[in-house]
C-alpha cells in the first residue's frame, strides 16, 4: 500500500492534476527536540478523501502514513511516533529528532476526483543551553587594552545580543563591534573605559521557540592614578612647629595608589596617604619655605601622577614671654622706668606696646629701642599710671605680658569747700580734696590749731556753735612721695539769725512811710508860720 500511495503521488504529480497548493498553513515549522508537532490541513477532509504524508530530507522521501475511508496505515519506520487524525486528516508526530527536520508534503485525493497537494518545512531545533561568556583577558588596563568577549551558546538558529546593567550594547563599529557566528557571539572593545565592564554583563542567545541568558559578567578593568590632591590644597606660609597639622593626598585609582612624598624634588622618608609635621621636622625640613608634594602610582597601570604642590615653611610658635619692669616705687617728677619684653622661645616678627589697651607711641618724655623690645619713660607723671601690655607676634602666633604700673604723686592742689555761714547748732560739712597716691592723709586746722581726731577728707559738725565760727584750713601729706600741700583759708560764720535782707514789699513800704513823714513835716512848717506875726521892717 505504501508503494501504491507514493506511485499514485507521482503519477499525479507527473501528470498535472493536482488541484490548488494552499492546503498546508505557511511553513517553517519550528519544533525543539523532542518535542510533539501537529500539522494542520487547511481544507476540510470529508469521509472519501484520501490522505497521503510523505516526508523529504532533501536526498530521499519516505511514506509516513496514508489515511483512507477505511483507516489508516502508518510506515514501518514511523509507527509509535506518527499519527493521522482520521478526522481531519491531521498529522502528529512525537518525540521529535533531529532527523525529523525537512519538508512534509500532503497530498488530498478527494472523492470527486481532484488532486490536492501541499508542503510544509520542519524545522526541529536543539535547545538553547549553555550560554557562557569568556574574556580573552583575566584584566585589562584603562585606554591600553583591547577586550574580546565571547558568548557561545548550544542550540540552533540562534540570534544573540549583548546587555550592560540591562542596557543594550550596541556597537559604533569603531570602539565597540559585534560579530555574530552561529553558535557564538563576541564582543570586541577596544581602548576599554572602567565603566565598559562593570556591568554587570549579560549575553543571551535566542532562537524563535526559547531564549537563556548567561551568569552575570564582570571583568576587572584598572585606571588611574588621577585627580591626585593634597589637602588642605591653600595652606598658610607658616605653619607653627610642633602643632597636629599635616598633608593628606587622595588620587582616583583602581587598584588603590601608592604614595610617594617630595620636598622640593627630594624624597621623604614617608609613606601613605599622610605627611605628618612630625616626619617634615625630624628629618630636618621645614625651616626654609619649600614645595611638598605627593605622587600617587599603580603598581597595575605601571602609571605615576604628580599632585600640586602645597607650600609653606615651619615656624616656632611665640613662647616664655619675659617681661621686665620697674619693681620700686615709683614717684612722679622723681623716677624714671624701662620695661622689656622679650621671648625664650620663638623668632618675633613684630612688638606692639599697649597702655590701658591704647597703643602707645613715641613722645617726649618715652623712648622706644631700634627694635621695639623696650621703652624708656623719663621722669615719670601722674598721667603714667596705668596697664601697660607687650605683645609679641610672629606669623604662626601671638603673646603678650602685662604690668601694672603704679607712679605715687601728690598731694597737689588742697582746697576746702563747705557753707560760709550756718546758724547756731545746725549741722556743718566741710571736704578737703587734694590729687594724690596713694590718698593723702589730712589734717584740719581751725584758726592754726589742729583740730583733734579728725584725719579724714570730710569734716562734720554736728551742732555748730559760736566757737565754731573761723577760719578753716586742711593739710594733706603723702608719706610715700613725703610731699605736703596746704589749702587756702575757709571762713565759716556762726550766727542766731542769718539776715537774709528785706522783700520788695517791705521796702515799698519803707519808702511810703518816708515819703509821708515828708509831707506831713512840710505841712506843719507852713501851718505854723501862718499863726506867728511877722515885724515889720518899717
Amino acid at each position: 500500500m505504501d508503494r501504491i500511495g507514493l506511485s499514485l503521488l507521482f503519477l499525479f504529480s507527473s501528470t498535472g492534476c493536482c488541484v490548488g497548493s494552499n492546503i498546508l498553513p505557511v511553513g517553517p515549522v519550528d519544533v525543539i527536540l523532542g518535542n510533539n508537532v501537529t500539522l494542520n490541513i487547511l481544507p476540510a477532509k470529508t469521509s472519501d478523501d484520501i490522505i497521503i504524508w510523505v516526508f523529504s530530507d532533501g536526498e530521499s522521501s519516505a511514506n509516513i502514513a496514508t489515511l483512507r475511508p477505511n483507516g489508516v496505515n502508518v510506515n514501518d519506520g514511523y509507527k509509535g511516533r506518527a499519527s493521522v487524525n482520521s478526522t481531519n486528516g491531521y498529522l502528529t508526530l512525537t518525540s521529535l529528532r533531529s532527523q525529523d527536520t525537512g519538508d512534509y508534503m500532503l497530498t488530498m485525493l478527494t472523492g470527486v476526483g481532484d488532486t490536492l497537494t501541499g508542503k510544509i518545512k520542519v524545522r526541529v531545533l536543539d535547545p538553547v543551553s549553555s550560554v557562557v561568556i569568556t574574556s580573552d583577558l583575566p584584566e585589562a588596563i584603562e585606554q591600553n587594552s583591547t577586550v574580546v568577549l565571547t558568548c557561545s551558546s548550544k542550540g540552533s538558529l540562534l540570534t544573540f545580543a549583548w546587555t550592560n546593567n540591562s542596557n543594550p550594547i550596541v556597537a559604533d563599529g569603531k570602539r565597540l563591534t559585534l560579530t555574530n557566528e552561529q553558535s557564538s557571539s563576541k564582543l570586541t572593545i577596544k581602548d576599554v573605559l572602567r565603566y565598559d565592564l562593570v556591568g554587570p554583563i549579560v549575553c543571551t542567545a535566542t532562537n524563535k521557540l526559547e531564549k537563556q541568558s548567561s551568569a552575570p559578567f564582570n571583568l576587572t578593568v584598572y585606571y588611574g592614578p588621577e585627580d591626585v590632591i593634597i589637602k588642605p590644597s591653600a595652606t598658610s606660609q607658616y605653619i607653627p612647629s610642633k602643632s597636629d597639622f599635616n598633608l593628606t593626598c587622595s588620587a582616583s585609582s583602581s587598584p588603590s595608589a601608592t604614595f610617594t612624598w617630595f620636598h622640593d624634588e627630594k624624597e621623604l622618608k614617608a609613606t601613605g596617604q599622610v605627611l605628618t609635621l612630625k616626619v617634615i621636622e625630624e628629618q630636618g625640613f621645614g625651616k626654609n619655605i619649600g614645595d611638598y608634594k605627593c605622587v600617587a602610582q599603580n603598581a597595575k597601570t605601571k602609571r605615576a601622577v604628580p599632585s600640586a604642590p602645597a607650600r609653606f615653611s615651619v615656624m616656632e610658635p611665640i613662647s616664655d614671654v619675659i617681661f621686665t619692669f620697674p619693681t620700686g616705687v615709683l614717684i612722679a617728677g622723681n623716677s624714671t622706668a624701662n620695661l622689656s619684653c622679650q621671648a625664650s622661645v620663638g623668632n618675633v616678627t613684630d612688638r606692639v606696646w599697649l597702655k590701658d589697651g591704647k597703643t602707645l607711641s613715641p613722645s617726649s618724655n618715652i623712648v622706644f629701642s631700634s627694635d621695639s623690645s623696650s621703652i624708656f619713660i623719663n621722669m615719670l607723671k601722674k598721667e603714667d599710671n596705668g596697664k601697660y601690655t607687650c605683645q609679641l607676634i610672629n606669623s604662626v602666633s601671638k603673646q603678650e605680658a602685662h604690668f601694672l604700673m603704679v607712679v605715687n604723686y601728690g598731694p597737689e592742689s588742697a582746697e576746702v569747700k563747705g557753707k560760709p555761714e550756718v546758724k547756731l547748732e545746725q549741722p556743718v560739712e566741710f571736704t578737703c580734696s587734694a590729687l594724690s597716691l596713694p590718698p593723702a592723709k589730712i589734717t584740719w586746722r581751725i584758726n592754726g590749731t589742729v583740730i583733734p581726731g579728725q584725719t579724714e577728707n570730710v569734716l562734720i559738725l554736728d551742732k555748730a556753735s559760736y566757737k565754731d565760727s573761723g577760719k578753716y584750713t586742711c593739710e594733706a601729706s603723702n608719706a610715700v612721695t613725703g610731699r605736703a600741700a596746704t589749702s587756702s583759708s575757709y571762713i565759716l560764720s556762726v550766727k542766731e539769725e542769718i539776715d537774709e535782707g528785706l522783700s520788695d514789699g517791705a521796702i515799698a513800704g519803707i519808702v511810703i512811710a518816708c515819703l509821708v513823714a515828708v509831707g506831713a513835716s512840710i505841712a506843719l512848717f507852713f501851718y505854723c508860720r501862718a499863726k506867728v506875726p511877722v515885724a515889720s521892717p518899717y
